[in-house]
């Protein structure tokens, strides 16, 4: 269960089938962010040693997605290069509290919603996309965005009492929501 609090539009998907090079790009984009999210993390929570397997089996595993994305876009004529982030992740991290321990468990929770929402999206496009490869790279990737998704959540787990942890998770996921529904129309795989 992915805990969204609303469903992406018809209108995301259109614009994403419309433009999938974007898509990829960007696509690739979020799997490098991911990676060095976890990393990220790593480094500064340092003292909190049940973190630190899980983060970084995420991170290589984020590394490997983004290189399968890299050879699919090269395979259609396309290289990684710079593209403008979504506002999305920043505009969903800002409702982390400031207390390092609440923050860890804020971003925690943000990091399993950003990875709820590319788990809800890539489903969305494994369904409806007609290209073969690009159907079967979503379909793939769909168990491993939810994994993730659940992997955030347990990390945070330890750090609060379940009603705490419950609350925010409600909290984050409603502020999710607005974030989605008040993003720019690009193309991009969060907005």
């Amino acid at each position: 269960m992915l805990r969204l609090s609303s469903e992406s539009t018809s209108a995301w998907l259109e614009r994403a089938m419309a433009d999938m090079d974007t898509i990829l790009l960007d696509h690739a984009h979020c799997e490098k962010k991911a990676a060095s999210t976890a990393m990220s993390l790593i480094f500064r929570y340092q003292d909190e040693a049940s973190l630190m397997l899980p983060l970084s089996a995420l991170a290589r595993e984020e590394l490997e997605h983004f290189e399968r994305v890299i050879i699919i876009l090269r395979s259609r004529g396309q290289e990684f290069r710079r593209l403008e982030p979504s506002p999305y992740a920043g505009e969903l991290l800002k409702i982390c509290r400031t207390p390092r321990m609440e923050r860890l468990i804020d971003t925690l929770i943000c990091c399993a919603f950003i990875e709820a929402r590319s788990c809800e999206r890539m489903k969305l496009l494994a369904e409806n996309l007609k290209e073969p490869v690009l159907a079967r790279l979503y379909r793939s990737l769909l168990a491993s965005e939810a994994r993730h998704h659940q992997c955030y959540l347990d990390l945070a787990a330890p750090y609060t009492d379940r009603e705490s942890l419950r609350e925010r998770i409600e909290t984050i996921s409603a502020h999710e929501a607005k974030v989605i529904a008040s993003a720019p129309p690009m193309v991009r795989l969060h907005t």
